[in-house]
């Protein structure tokens, strides 16, 4: 599979709810970099790190936070960025913003990510 078709597979499986089969496309000591100054930000490393992360954050959103593609998934050899939209509540928080996940793969499997948020300081607020 190319790295394209990797991240292609991932986000499928995520869609459709099967975190087992999303998770497969990851390396096991894959690293997260998550952007920011909140609970959640830092560099998360392996497969259970990762998996708690994202865990927690549909915990404190009440199982509300949603990731829609926003566009192609663009390619540059083993990187990847993936055009996304995400949107979630805390009580009376909000948000909902554009943003970029860039994935490196390599060997056909997830080993980096970075996610991009179109406003951090507001991702910041609502995340604490």
């Amino acid at each position: 599979m190319t790295a394209k078709e990797v991240v292609e597979a991932y986000s499928i499986a995520l869609s459709k709810g099967d975190i087992p089969t999303a998770f497969s496309y990851f390396s096991p000591d894959a690293k997260w970099h998550q952007p920011g100054s909140h609970q959640f930000a830092g560099t998360k490393t392996g497969l259970e790190a990762i998996g708690k992360m994202l865990g927690d954050m549909m915990g404190a959103t009440q199982d509300s936070l949603v990731i829609n593609p926003t566009g192609a998934l663009m390619s540059n050899g083993n990187l990847v960025s993936f055009p996304v939209r995400f949107s979630g509540k805390i009580g009376d928080k909000a948000v909902d913003m554009n943003g970029v996940d860039l994935f490196e793969v390599i060997d056909e499997k997830i080993v980096q990510v970075w996610p991009f948020s179109e406003d951090q300081a507001a991702e910041d607020e609502f995340w604490n």
